[in-house]
């Protein structure tokens, strides 16, 4: 898929759809909490939420005090619903409109978060691109937490196909510059009531 058919998806997606609309919508990013919170950030850990959209974990990160938090999403659309719901507070993170396959980093952050977009790129380049801004904006000795639709996932997610990763897989696509600290599965519920499992997979940026 094109940059401009890609953006061109998640706009409709994002304006068609409300925030509990779409399956991967979350009351609580409890997860990924738990998993930023076992990797001992700290108020002054730069984070970034790649694929943000319209996830609550900005919200979750702003009211623990943290202090340095970037949204990334291909979509405007999407940000604007956190950045609405925030009201005065959304001034306290960073809000970026870019393709994690052609964005250039300007500066390197302690923790890269993505949940469920890497899984969206199943073509070859798309994956290296994406890898590569990975390996420039992330600080050695920083993590990568990456949530993608487990081996036995679903196969397609808002009508698009996906690639399904366990932990090993997923680090073998990584390649050796991340280091595999940990994984754990999780059964994400959808609006509708509907499971779908996902992995998530915690990394350590290598020199």
């Amino acid at each position: 898929m094109s940059d401009a058919s890609r953006q061109a998806h998640w706009e409709s997606v994002y304006t068609s759809k409300g925030e509990n609309e779409v399956s991967w919508f979350q009351e609580s990013p409890a997860p990924s909490l738990a998993l930023i919170t076992e990797i001992c950030a700290v108020p002054s850990s730069a984070i970034i939420d790649i694929g943000g959209g319209t996830s609550r974990l900005v919200d979750q990160l702003i009211d623990r005090g943290f202090l340095d938090v970037t949204v990334l999403d291909l979509s405007a659309a999407a940000l604007e619903t956190p950045k609405a719901r925030l009201g005065e507070r959304a001034g306290r993170a960073r809000w970026l409109v870019a393709d994690a396959t052609t964005w250039e980093p300007s500066r390197s952050y302690d923790i890269w978060h993505d949940r469920a977009a890497f899984h969206f790129l199943t073509e070859a380049l798309d994956r290296a691109a994406y890898i590569a801004r990975l390996e420039h904006g992330l600080k050695i000795g920083g993590h990568a937490i990456i949530a993608t639709f487990a081996l036995d996932g679903p196969e397609k997610c808002s009508g698009l196909p996906i690639m399904r990763y366990d932990a090993a897989r997923l680090g073998q696509t990584l390649g050796a510059r991340f280091k595999l600290l940990q994984s754990l599965g999780n059964d994400h519920a959808t609006p509708w009531g509907s499971h779908q499992p996902f992995q998530f997979s915690v990394f350590q940026r290598v020199a």
